[in-house]
């Protein structure tokens, strides 16, 4: 089975993440989409975020009605701050019989060759690339690279740091949020 993997804080997850993750599931050679919850990403800093099992039932919550999406907290166990190439290995290690991609914004290809050991993600994994709007330019070594394939999905121009925002003042943002997730931030008083 082939596995897109989509790092994030999920802080919390959003429609777009969900509009990105299934467009990717419907219309690439992936057989599912993983949400990978990551506790600690080394460029967020760890107080402005919910805790890690609360923001993994958030996913649980959003993804559950979806057969070829779900969550993951194969990072929880893992050690802090958790790398991409880490977790790529231990899951090859798990999960022998699986081969495993990677889901990125451009935005992040474009700082991908400051990731610690990108060349070996590189040279084990495909990355699947769904646009996003910003600066910068994309490294020239990644243009065509037979690895990357960009995938021609919608722009989604919603963040969680957007929500968290206008939750907190006092906003109505249900609609960006899937049912159930909006459900449990509302009974739980999150981000208020």
């Amino acid at each position: 089975m082939k596995i897109g993997l989509y790092f994030g804080t999920f802080n919390p997850i959003h429609v777009g993440h969900l509009t990105i993750a299934n467009h990717l599931a419907e219309h690439s050679d992936l057989d599912q989409v993983w949400f990978v919850v990551t506790p600690q990403s080394p460029f967020k800093k760890k107080r402005s975020l919910l805790d890690n099992h609360q923001r993994l039932e958030m996913v649980y919550l959003a993804t559950k009605d979806y057969t070829k999406l779900r969550s993951s907290d194969i990072e929880f166990g893992l050690k802090q701050p958790n790398y991409t190439i880490d977790t790529l290995t231990y899951l090859f290690e798990k999960f022998p019989e699986h081969e495993f991609a990677l889901i990125m914004g451009e935005d992040n290809l474009k700082s991908f060759h400051k990731w610690k050991n990108y060349e070996l993600i590189l040279e084990n994994h495909s990355i699947y690339i769904y646009p996003r709007l910003s600066e910068g330019e994309v490294d020239s070594q990644f243009n065509n690279h037979p690895k990357i394939t960009k995938i021609d999905a919608p722009i989604m121009q919603l963040s969680s740091t957007f929500i968290r925002k206008e939750i907190k003042a006092g906003k109505n943002i249900r609609p960006m949020l899937p049912q159930h997730v909006w459900e449990y931030l509302d009974e739980m008083n999150f981000y208020k």
